[in-house]
């Protein structure tokens, strides 16, 4: 029979808790250099952005116990039941994997929209020559809108970040130390692994992106 304890455990590898905080500053910077007018810089983020939530998607399938994508499913019914009552399952809960998983689909749909956007003066996507121009203007159009989407999504992490500090749950001291309090671990389970092979992934999809469709920005943003 297994013994399961309540204990401070390790829960988080470092790719995960670097990509959580990257995905922050990547989005920030976004945000910023769209607002400033400052696209060899946004393009550059953007290829930033899409190598590491690629490389996220696939150490969900060959990583760590609690970064994989089959942890984050999760029934209607057990969501609300985690909101409420709490979680002591190492990783996210039962709540929290549905805002993860929305912010999987809101960051891809914003990476790939913006893949195939103009704005009919200077600056072109990379996938602008492949479409249509009735599919760009349509990418645009979901590019403007989706960051909306995203926009209220993050106010909404903040806020249930802040309901469940008040409930005694530490989620931001977790993502910084990789270690969460309370949480249900077998004896004999192995939670994460490490995340030289995740670095090594990113960094292998970050020099191909910049070396291809970052080639110019960077050159115009260092020139």
């Amino acid at each position: 029979m297994v013994q399961q304890v309540l204990q401070k455990v390790k829960v988080w590898d470092g790719f995960i808790r670097s990509f959580h905080w990257l995905l922050v500053v990547a989005i920030a910077t976004l945000y910023f250099s769209a607002e400033e007018g400052m696209m060899e810089l946004h393009f550059i983020a953007g290829y930033f952005t899409l190598a590491l939530l690629l490389t996220r998607l696939v150490w969900g399938v060959i990583g760590s116990q609690t970064a994989k994508l089959s942890a984050l499913l999760y029934s209607p019914i057990a969501a609300i039941k985690s909101f409420k009552l709490g979680d002591t399952k190492p990783g996210h809960g039962a709540a929290g994997s549905y805002m993860v998983i929305a912010f999987f689909i809101l960051v891809l749909t914003q990476l790939i929209s913006g893949l195939m956007t103009t704005d009919d003066i200077l600056t072109d996507g990379p996938l602008v020559q492949y479409a249509s121009s009735n599919v760009v203007e349509w990418a645009g159009w979901v590019h403007h809108n989706n960051f909306d989407l995203l926009f209220y999504a993050i106010i909404l992490h903040v806020a249930a970040i802040i309901v469940y500090r008040i409930k005694g749950k530490k989620l931001v001291k977790a993502m910084i130390t990789g270690r969460a309090d309370n949480a249900q671990l077998s004896d004999d389970s192995n939670v994460v692994k490490s995340p030289l092979l995740a670095f090594i992934i990113f960094v292998i999809l970050l020099v191909v992106l910049m070396a291809t469709w970052g080639a110019e920005p960077l050159s115009y943003l260092f020139s």
